[in-house]
């Protein structure tokens, strides 16, 4: 909690701003998004599923969106939804952040206020829509994308697959609402102890991602309603 509190501390002066020409004096660059007002530049984008499958059958949706009732639904978050028929959808959001130190390298942590209704121990079809749906967040100098590759739309980053972290990603834990019956509420994510090292590529730009990796073959609905990453400069 301290640390945080450090870090929040510290991005008072460079938030927005990344980078000093004092390099010993670089600040913690924290982007916050609330999506209150807008989607403050995040993309969402799906991948890891047949490009000979009828693509309206996996109901893929996104954008901005009321949180549900049962948590508040005078406020606004992100809002993601798929059906996961291939066994393995990776539906993500991404932004790219700008003005780092080019070839610079950061250490990234994430914290994600995530609205969910899926129980921890739930049973679906393939695995639980709780606790075998695994949250990532990752970080890289090339842009998240979705690829064409052996008839499947791929993720160009190194994910790691479902519970398994990549060397582009990390796993915060599961979207499960922490409860035993189903109901919306929001729980917090975040890395821990755990960091992402990324270099910022020769533009000086680093893209950030945060997405799901589903072993459930159902409908998975989810609600970004914060997503704030901190980078420190090593």
């Amino acid at each position: 909690m301290k640390q945080w509190m450090l870090w929040t501390a510290l991005s008072l002066t460079g938030l927005m701003s990344g980078c000093n020409d004092d390099d010993s004096l670089d600040p913690v660059f924290v982007s916050d998004s609330a999506f209150e007002t807008g989607t403050d530049g995040w993309v969402a984008q799906f991948s890891d599923y047949s490009t000979e499958t009828d693509s309206t059958t996996f109901e893929m949706s996104a954008g901005r969106a009321r949180l549900p009732k049962a948590i508040d639904s005078t406020k606004y978050a992100y809002r993601m939804e798929s059906h996961n028929r291939s066994d393995d959808m990776f539906m993500y959001l991404k932004k790219k952040v700008t003005g780092f130190n080019p070839n610079q390298t950061y250490n990234i942590s994430f914290e994600i206020t995530l609205g969910t209704q899926y129980p921890e121990n739930s049973v679906g079809i393939g695995g639980s829509p709780g606790s075998s749906v695994y949250l990532k967040a990752g970080a890289s100098p090339t842009q998240p994308n979705r690829v064409v590759k052996d008839k499947m739309y791929q993720f160009n980053l190194d994910k790691g697959h479902q519970s398994q972290e990549g060397a582009d990603a990390i796993v915060l834990g599961n979207v499960s609402n922490g409860e035993a019956t189903a109901a919306y509420k929001l729980v917090q994510k975040n890395s821990g102890s755990k960091t992402l090292t990324v270099k910022a590529n020769e533009a000086g730009e680093i893209w950030l991602f945060v997405g799901t990796d589903s072993g459930f073959e159902g409908l998975t609905t989810l609600y970004y309603d914060r997503i704030r990453v901190f980078l420190d400069p090593q």
